[in-house]
């Protein structure tokens, strides 16, 4: 098919176009040194971005993390660099472009692969868009982190918490996609969880309503109140204290939780102990017994 015009005509309006200083201009990488990256702007001359003007981040490697086909935005620093190439800095673009991308990073919770850069008071240092983000210590795990130097140049998945573009201020959080991420094993462990088992726990807290027990393994169940003895009790706290060991069997699974019975537990190991199997002195025969039956057959001396 035989090309016109018209099929450059985009080409050709880029190369009529006048470019000033403080202009952002997006275009595609086409190659990476140590010092220095060349964009293609689609037109007259090409970009030289160098490297102290890409990125602020401490111990930022070009080669590393800058590829051809990469797309990056930039402002005109100067029209000429006195090679006929345009001089741009990424910095300055981030400055102005960086901070409307955070909002919309807030707004959409997406998740960001980050490596912690600096430890400082009360937290760590990451960059998003060569913007400087604080992680309070708070913020870095599920539970408060004391030594934060832990993390110094470990890569960690934050999402963009708070953002003030006016007073430059970004807040970066791990905690929420810790907490989604172990709320997502837990239910996975529960829906492994066959209904009838019957299992040890501990009793972690008494409520008004019932017991909550810890299985381990990160699972926990409610001990509702009319499922923790055969008498009625006013509350959980008549029969049973927090650290109290007790068998519990799982009557059921639903919406990743888990209820269980001490009673029904506690009506099984009944029925077994009554039922059991025993062989009965001086004769190679077995007999199904119960506790009264056994206690019976005990002479004593």
């Amino acid at each position: 098919m035989a090309e016109s015009m018209k099929d450059y005509e985009n080409e050709l309006e880029a190369s009529f176009k006048k470019i000033e200083e403080g202009d952002i201009l997006t275009g595609t990488v086409i190659s990476v040194d140590e010092k220095e990256v060349t964009v293609d702007l689609k037109y007259y001359a090409e970009g030289i971005i160098p490297a102290e003007d890409y990125s602020r981040e401490p111990g930022f490697s070009l080669k590393d993390e800058v590829h051809p086909g990469d797309e990056v935005s930039a402002t005109v620093i100067r029209t000429d660099d006195g090679q006929g190439n345009i001089l741009l800095s990424r910095v300055e673009a981030a400055d102005v472009l960086a901070w409307d991308k955070l909002q919309e990073l807030k707004k959409s919770g997406e998740i960001l692969d980050v490596v912690v850069k600096g430890v400082v008071n009360g937290g760590v240092i990451a960059y998003v868009e060569g913007v400087r983000g604080f992680i309070p210590a708070s913020k870095l795990a599920l539970s408060y982190v004391e030594d934060t130097n832990e993390y110094l140049n470990k890569p960690i998945q934050v999402r963009v918490f708070d953002v003030e573009k006016e007073n430059k201020r970004l807040i970066l959080s791990a905690r929420e996609i810790l907490r989604e991420k172990a709320e997502e094993e837990r239910r996975n462990k529960v829906s492994n969880v066959q209904v009838g088992l019957v299992t040890e726990g501990v009793v972690e807290s008494l409520q008004p309503y019932g017991a909550f027990v810890d299985l381990g393994n990160g699972l926990s169940g409610l001990v509702h109140i009319s499922q923790i003895c055969e008498k009625r009790i006013k509350k959980p706290s008549e029969v049973l204290a927090v650290g109290d060991k007790v068998k519990v069997k799982v009557t059921a699974v639903k919406d990743g939780k888990l209820s269980l019975s001490i009673k029904e537990a506690t009506d099984m190991m009944a029925k077994e102990v009554e039922e059991e199997v025993i062989e009965l002195p001086d004769s190679g025969e077995e007999a199904t017994t119960s506790l009264g039956t056994l206690f019976a057959n005990i002479k004593l001396d």
